[in-house]
């Protein structure tokens, strides 16, 4: 049984989004592996939540894909951020920081509600 957690609901986009601002065109294995990585493999990436999500990604016109040949030399999509998806990423970014900040006030010890 594996002590890492699933990605939670609703953050999967930004962590693609960023993930690619970060390494430029990916296949859908490195962007789950960078992401696993990046939260010190903790997360754990489901590919049955990872491809319909790029592929939602890709219909909003936040990120692009073609075909390309992996290092291991087998076809593989590869997905790209466009200028939409930049612009999409500061936006999710700034609302997971209110969120965040919201959240933070609630399990601030020794705040009083009014």
């Amino acid at each position: 049984m594996s002590d890492k957690a699933d990605v939670w609901q609703g953050t999967l986009s930004v962590m693609v989004l960023k993930t690619l601002e970060t390494l430029g065109p990916l296949h859908g294995y490195g962007i789950a592996r960078r992401i696993e990585q990046t939260s010190g493999d903790l997360l754990s990436v489901n590919y049955g939540t990872l491809y319909p999500a790029l592929l939602k990604l890709e219909q909003e016109g936040y990120v692009t894909s073609e075909w390309g040949v992996s290092d291991n030399n087998r076809k593989a999509k590869y997905y790209k951020l466009t200028r939409a998806g930049r612009k999409q990423l500061l936006r999710e970014a700034r609302d997971w920081e209110q969120a965040n900040a919201i959240l933070a006030r609630f399990l601030s010890p020794g705040e009083k509600s009014s």
